[in-house]
């Protein structure tokens, strides 16, 4: 019974300091609220965000690079500056023979803005004219049929690869499009297989738009010749882009007569280094989160550090006459230890709370079923976030539990 009498004594004592300092125990509280709200949804803002740039990236290989031609900036070996030049098949080989980081180099041609006919139904989109080697730098999703393969551009066939939006314009009630045909720009393709890769990072137009035949077809049926708009490649396990892109210049600038210092002259875009910067960015992001959180849970620690002082210096007489008849310093340590870590956690639960039910706002209103969102901090997280603020709930109560120990009876009467 002594125990269960001691339990609610404590409980008593924490009510009544909350209501006698009502005005200093809200502002104490709203700055822990605030702190662990931030917190947690800085924490589950940027997971959830960070998930949905990463979907635009998805399929996409991030070891990748791309080099196109471009006007020439410095004039070299009896040709004038600004020379128009093309990339061309033999390119290919070049890189693949005198680069040996490289693991997969492929060419890429494309049309924006043809029209593709199923029918009465009719869509504008890109035509892209690829290897199947292609797939390794941006993956397709099939969900009817087969992507290109090798007889396919040996047999300049006219094959093709549709994709998610071409594929549910052109065939709205979902039924397999393989050997069906396509009217693309006048000619005839036979429809081969569907991608549904939705990622909105991809190389020379969209995938949910384009339509893929093979290389020798495109070039073939639209007097490509053997011009090249862009050459594609991954590095390999071992080697960044930022390495091989250097090397994949050089060997086109000697092959093409341009000046070994002209920039200008190739245009190159390294995909790893763009992935990097979203990796940076969203690091970036979580650090300031705990950053903002944390200060602000510390201004919230030191608030209550000040009130529980402020406490037990009115409360001096009321702790003097608790241990003259009989509280040992230890009941006057949990007593005020106790208040401290109540206010916290109460705070702190309530910021918690609040910013779940906001993350799980957001989430409802963001994630489709095809694409799920989880803006949500994980379980462990969670954990981790109570256990701070028991941690702080306590190091705030430690200096005020000191004095109250500190405190001789026969004095706090006396000044009393």
């Amino acid at each position: 019974m002594k125990m269960r009498r001691l339990d609610w004594d404590v409980w008593e004592e924490i009510f009544v300091t909350l209501t006698r300092n009502k005005t200093r125990s809200l502002l104490t509280a709203f700055g822990i609220f605030w702190g662990i709200f931030m917190l947690v949804s800085l924490m589950g803002g940027a997971q959830g965000l960070q998930q949905m740039l990463s979907r635009e990236f998805e399929g996409f290989a991030t070891n990748s690079g791309f080099i196109g031609s471009n006007k020439t900036g410095k004039a070299y070996k009896g040709f004038q500056q600004g020379r128009m030049w093309d990339l061309e098949n033999e390119d290919v080989e070049r890189v693949r023979r005198h680069v040996g980081e490289v693991e997969v180099i492929t060419p890429s041609l494309a049309r924006w803005g043809v029209d593709v006919i199923y029918g009465d139904q009719k869509i504008s989109g890109t035509l892209k004219g690829l290897y199947p080697e292609y797939g390794k730098i941006e993956e397709p999703l099939i969900s009817h049929g087969r992507y290109l393969n090798d007889m396919d551009v040996k047999g300049r066939r006219r094959v093709c690869i549709i994709g998610k939006r071409i594929y549910e314009t052109l065939f709205p009630g979902g039924e397999d499009p393989c050997g069906k045909s396509v009217k693309i720009n006048g000619i005839y393709y036979q429809v081969v297989g569907v991608s549904l890769s939705a990622g909105n990072i991809s190389v020379q137009g969209r995938s949910e738009t384009s339509v893929i035949i093979p290389f020798t077809t495109m070039q073939q049926n639209y007097n490509f010749g053997q011009k090249v708009q862009l050459l594609c490649y991954t590095a390999k396990a071992g080697y960044s882009i930022g390495e091989v892109e250097e090397k994949v210049a050089q060997v086109v600038k000697r092959a093409h007569y341009i000046h070994p210092d002209d920039d200008q002259a190739l245009v190159q875009v390294n995909a790893e280094a763009m992935f990097s910067m979203v990796d940076n960015l969203f690091s970036g992001v979580r650090i300031l989160g705990w950053m903002v959180g944390l200060g602000t849970l510390l201004a919230g620690a030191i608030g209550v550090s000040n009130i529980m002082m402020v406490t037990v210096k009115e409360r001096t007489m009321e702790i003097g006459i608790r241990r003259a008849i009989g509280a040992r310093p230890g009941d006057i340590l949990r007593q005020i230890l106790s208040e401290s870590m109540v206010l916290t956690v109460l705070a702190g639960m309530t910021g918690i709370t609040l910013a779940v039910f906001l993350l799980d706002a957001v989430e409802q209103g963001l994630s489709t079923p095809e694409a799920p969102v989880h803006f949500q901090i994980g379980f462990w997280e969670a954990v981790g976030a109570c256990f701070l603020l028991l941690c702080l709930g306590l190091l705030a109560g430690l200096a005020p539990a000191y004095r109250a120990m500190s405190v001789k009876p026969i004095d706090a009467i006396r000044d009393e």
